[in-house]
């Protein structure tokens, strides 16, 4: 409906909803003229002046040459058409308001039946109508310059014929020429408010708004009025010529004043910086200014315009002083920040491009409170000189115009705090403020408009956020569960409920775990969102009460209140007793996502069966399965596919179970929830599997026995997957979770927890170390392993091992080998096992490393023996 005008919804409508209002205009005339007729300022002509009286008596004649063009014939009708035309023309001459009454009265008319079926009108017609306006108000001052043109005229007539008249020409000469002084200054003031409306736009664009960033309409109005100032320079030099500067004291300066202000505010950034730029990253923007074809159409050399960076406190000295003052310190380090502007006459642009900006550094300046770095908001600010020829000599005007706020980071750790600084400062700072002032406190309502536009475009959805979403999330950002949707509407939100205090009994912000559920959404979860499948926003408490009256195995998606970027599914299950409960499936995050989808897994589980409210999943999912390879690929190979089971579901287990090493008496009895990948019937949710230290003879044939060799898998997809539970960690570990690998047991891969506890300078490569394996080459070693309880021991030893400082002992005093020294000694000997069993050790940064953290139990001979290989 945006882009519609009001005579393409008024043509659509029943003809009946109309019949009163074409009385004096008939319908076929009506749709003759078609979208012509709101085109015309018929509402602004209301006044019974001179200038009212010709302006429609214009109108009108381009109405009868539009109703000529528009007849198709020469038919009988077209001859009543006629008739009717000549009739109206005639009433124009007569009374030209009379007719402009009429159209005005019709169009009325049909805002009024379209509003009351659609509630609003397309807002193209709403730009047209301010459109017309300003025209008319500059086709009213242009009016008035013409009769200051003819006043002077006959001044000098008067002083040749009748000098008696001089004086009161005089006089209305004089206030003619101030009329129009004080009018100009009053569009000028409409102009400006315009064009700040135009960047208030564009900053709301930030946050996903729909924004027209033309500005043609915008130097169109700045050119017609450029135009007028002109024109009434000259004739206030000519009148204080002729009358003397007396009767013009300080309007010349004023006037000159104003043409200066219109055109500093005609130069504006078209295209913003991001706003979030990070050292040494180049970005682009770039400036126009909408007067550059009116002051430069015959320079052969335009200005440079220069981009520096400026802080919050010099950006409002700056703005303050509209002089030419330079900033007094440089807070950052910009390179390529020199363009010269440049002027496309067939386009109409002038304008300068940055296509390389970098910043090499900023300085941080002093933060007030508990502010942080992504609080510290700066701007770039894009200025140049340009030379405005006025009274016979030339003035130089310093223009100057500043980005939209931004936030610099120097790692990508603070992009999601720096994305809620520039947010809320996009959101809810006012037009022709003070850099960068911005409300700490802002109406809720106002905050679910935020959410709602970032939400959408970042999903690029149309399906937004309703109310009961809204409602779940005042709840989470006010922790408040006992007040009403309504109660919620009369409060306020601050900036340290949205993102500087905690969520109780969280370690994240009420901003980082909604960023988190839109990055999800909008990388994996698109699909599902626009097809109402998911309802996301729902706390526990609610989803309990709308499930459990529901049939055994309904089910919804929900996003996890614990966890960033995670959904979760809540299922109702049946116990024994006959009884229900509501069960929530661990969090999947983007990672599980990119492995298996969401309609795959919920393909996977059998026990959910429909989705709230009662519609078979089959049903809502369908269009979102991936479709199964059923034929051998063109190598031959058989397809494999993952599949999910839930922890404790009988009904999904393995079909065996898989043997193990004892654990220590530290990991006894504890398990580590996890997700992992599985092969054929396995599942990535954690399944406890009892382990015993002997094999069943049926599923392994005796093999000769294999030296026991650790090596890193290249292929795990043909491997199917069991789990066991990891070792506990220690308290220091136990807050941070602990990183998963995992050990292929005789083309078995069993999930290994590594304590967290890897730092950079540790590892060279911490993820390669994270996907650690360790391999038995073949059937023989798994037998072996089985028989023989001294290799478990060692093995149990080696798994347990933790990562250690490169100066730290490994082992006790007497036994333990310095690892620097094995790092030097054992170099060549770690290459050439290496190279030996086909691994490249250019692949690996540091194999060195390797022989810190895994040989040291089976002693050094077991490198130079070449009984292992890192």
């Amino acid at each position: 409906m945006s882009k519609m005008s009001l005579w393409n919804i008024v043509s659509k409508m029943p003809p009946e909803c109309f019949n009163s209002l074409y009385v004096e205009l008939p319908l076929k005339v009506r749709q003759l003229l078609g979208e012509w007729l709101e085109n015309q300022p018929w509402e602004f002509l209301q006044d019974s002046d001179a200038f009212c009286t010709s302006t429609a008596g214009a109108i009108l004649t381009n109405m009868v040459e539009e109703l000529y063009s528009a007849l198709p014939g020469c038919g009988s009708e077209d001859e009543w058409i006629l008739q009717y035309v000549n009739t109206l023309e005639a009433l124009g001459r007569r009374n030209p308001l009379k007719v402009v009454e009429v159209f005005r009265s019709i169009l009325e008319g049909e805002k009024a039946v379209v509003l009351k079926q659609f509630h609003r009108l397309p807002p193209s017609f709403y730009q047209k109508q301010e459109e017309m306006k300003f025209n008319l108000v500059v086709q009213r001052l242009c009016y008035k310059l013409n009769k200051i043109h003819a006043t002077e005229e006959s001044l000098k007539q008067t002083k040749k014929n009748s000098p008696v008249h001089e004086g009161a020409l005089k006089e209305q000469w004089t206030c003619q020429i101030m009329e129009v002084v004080t009018q100009l200054g009053n569009v000028q003031i409409q102009l400006v408010k315009r064009i700040n409306i135009w960047k208030r736009q564009q900053q709301l664009a930030g946050n996903g708004a729909p924004f027209d960033k033309n500005l043609d309409p915008l130097q169109d109005r700045c050119e017609s009025l450029f135009d007028v100032y002109l024109q009434l320079n000259q004739e206030l030099e000519k009148a204080a010529t002729e009358l003397g500067m007396e009767h013009f004291s300080g309007v010349l300066d004023s006037l000159n004043s104003s043409l200066s202000a219109l055109v500093k505010s005609s130069f504006l950034v078209e295209h913003q910086p991001p706003q979030v730029p990070k050292t040494q990253t180049k970005f682009q923007a770039n400036v126009r200014f909408l007067l550059g074809l009116k002051l430069f159409s015959t320079s052969t050399k335009l200005p440079v315009v220069k981009a520096t960076v400026v802080t919050e406190k010099q950006a409002r000295e700056l703005m303050q002083n509209s002089g030419p003052e330079r900033c007094s310190e440089n807070m950052g380090d910009i390179v390529n920040n020199i363009a010269q502007l440049e002027l496309n006459p067939s386009t109409r642009v002038c304008g300068a491009s940055f296509k390389s900006l970098l910043l090499k550094k900023i300085k941080r300046c002093e933060r007030k409170g508990s502010e942080s770095v992504t609080e510290e908001k700066c701007a770039i600010l894009f200025s140049t000189d340009v030379t405005l020829s006025a009274h016979a000599h030339n003035v130089t005007l310093h223009l100057q115009t500043f980005s939209l706020p931004l936030v610099v980071i120097v790692h990508g750790n603070q992009d999601n705090n720096a994305k809620a600084t520039v947010l809320w400062d996009n959101a809810f700072s006012e037009v022709e403020r003070t850099p960068f002032v911005v409300a700490d406190l802002v109406p809720w309502p106002r905050m679910c408009e935020m959410l709602n536009l970032r939400f959408v475009s970042e999903v690029q959805t149309s399906h937004g956020l309703k109310r009961d979403h809204f409602f779940f999330l005042a709840q989470k950002i006010f922790n408040d569960n006992t007040s009403t949707a309504e109660d919620f509407q009369e409060r306020c939100v601050s900036w340290a409920q949205f993102n500087k205090e905690l969520l109780p009994n969280r370690g994240f912000t009420f901003w980082q775990w909604f960023d988190g559920v839109v990055d999800l959404t909008k990388k994996y979860l698109k699909n599902y969102w626009s097809d109402k499948l998911i309802i996301g926003f729902i706390s526990k408490q609610y989803l309990q009460k709308i499930l459990l009256p529901q049939l055994d195995g309904t089910f919804l998606l929900r996003f996890s209140d614990s966890e960033i970027g995670g959904i979760t599914i809540a299922h109702i299950q049946k116990n024994v007793d006959g009884s229900t409960q509501v069960q929530n499936i661990q969090p999947f995050c983007a990672k599980d996502l990119s492995i298996r989808s969401l309609a795959d897994r919920i393909h996977d589980l059998k026990q959910l069966q429909y989705l709230y409210k009662e519609k078979p999943k089959d049903v809502a999912f369908k269009a979102h399965y991936t479709k199964e390879q059923s034929e051998k690929s063109s190598w031959g190979y058989v397809p494999t596919r993952i599949t999910i089971i839930v922890e404790g579901d009988q009904s999904q287990s393995p079909p065996t179970s898989i043997p193990a090493w004892p654990a220590s008496p530290q990991e006894s009895g504890q398990e580590t929830p996890s997700r992992s990948i599985h092969s054929s019937m396995y599942s990535p949710t954690p399944v406890p599997i009892s382990f015993s230290p002997t094999q069943d003879p049926s599923l392994t044939p005796p093999m000769p026995p294999a030296p026991l060799r650790p090596s890193f898998p290249t292929d795990q997809s043909e491997s199917p997957v069991s789990r066991v539970p990891a070792w506990p960690a220690s308290p220091q570990e136990s807050s941070q979770g602990t990183q998963e690998s995992s050990i292929i047991y005789s083309s078995m891969e069993i999930p290994v927890s590594l304590p967290p506890a890897i730092s950079s300078h540790q590892l060279s490569n911490a993820q390669y170390f994270d996907s650690l394996s360790f391999h038995w080459l073949s059937e023989g070693a798994r037998s072996l392993a089985m028989q023989d309880m001294e290799m478990e021991t060692e093995l149990s030893k080696l798994m347990n091992i933790h990562p250690l400082l490169p100066e730290a002992k490994l082992l006790q005093e007497d036994t333990a080998m310095d690892l620097t020294q094995i790092s030097s000694n054992t170099q060549d000997d770690i290459n050439a096992i290496l190279m030996e069993n086909g691994i490249n050790p250019m692949v690996i940064e540091d194999p060195s490393l390797l022989a810190h953290n895994l040989p040291q139990t089976l002693g050094n001979e077991c490198i130079t023996n070449h009984n292992w290989m890192a």
